[in-house]
């Protein structure tokens, strides 16, 4: 369990903050919370998924601190999962599925401005894009599941994920992001879907590097 010292640093971190029923830095009023993070986090090894106690605040606009915390400690697997591809290919030490969208979310934010391209928008989506794969694992074509599949198990772990936190204002822009990007049915999401793909390659590039392999086919799977 969290040692609630370390949640208190949490509020500290804002001492100049007057929070506000609307505001999102909600979110790090966290002093009250220990119980709930003792009950949705007993293991710091596995990725068990959180059910949910049905007292969560319906569309409200305001993360419940209890919700935050049991959506935040379900995104920890994000940091444990290692990406399929390469375990698959024996790279040593893979990148997690986190690892893949921060460096995403750094690209966009790097990015040169394009004309009708929201950058912000970009940002956010590069960090949510993988996120349903907290509770369904990095899915490849290689697992034998048919996109179709892939598509329903994510959009339903993805509404659980929503549901968790709260369904309020910030876990619709989530849900939105996502299921945009899933559909590629913006100038945003058609960026960021480039961007999954040229991370992808950096970081073949690099295993070949660092480590020696021929991950050619990582670079052929991007060629169209």
């Amino acid at each position: 369990m969290l040692p609630l010292s370390l949640l208190v640093r949490f509020k500290s971190l804002t001492p100049h903050y007057s929070p506000s029923s609307s505001s999102s830095f909600t979110l790090f009023r966290m002093t009250t919370t220990r119980a709930s993070f003792s009950s949705s986090s007993s293991s710091s090894s596995s990725c068990s998924v959180p059910a949910g106690d049905g007292v969560n605040p319906p569309s409200t606009g305001v993360t419940a601190p209890s919700s935050a915390i049991d959506f935040l400690s379900l995104c920890h697997c994000l940091k444990t999962t290692k990406r399929t591809g390469w375990v698959r290919r024996e790279i040593k030490d893979p990148e997690s599925i986190a690892d893949h969208m921060y460096r995403m979310g750094l690209m966009a934010l790097i990015a040169s401005d394009i004309p009708g391209v929201d950058r912000d928008k970009c940002i956010k989506m590069a960090i949510v894009h993988d996120i349903a794969e907290a509770i369904v694992g990095d899915i490849t074509p290689s697992d034998g599941i048919s996109k179709a599949e892939k598509s329903q198990r994510e959009r339903e772990a993805l509404d659980h994920m929503c549901k968790l936190l709260g369904g309020g204002s910030r876990a619709q822009e989530i849900g939105e992001l996502w299921l945009e990007y899933e559909e590629n049915s913006s100038p945003e999401a058609k960026v960021v879907k480039d961007l999954d793909k040229v991370e992808m390659v950096l970081q073949a590039l690099e295993y070949e590097n660092e480590q020696g392999k021929d991950l050619e086919e990582f670079f052929q799977s991007t060629a169209d």
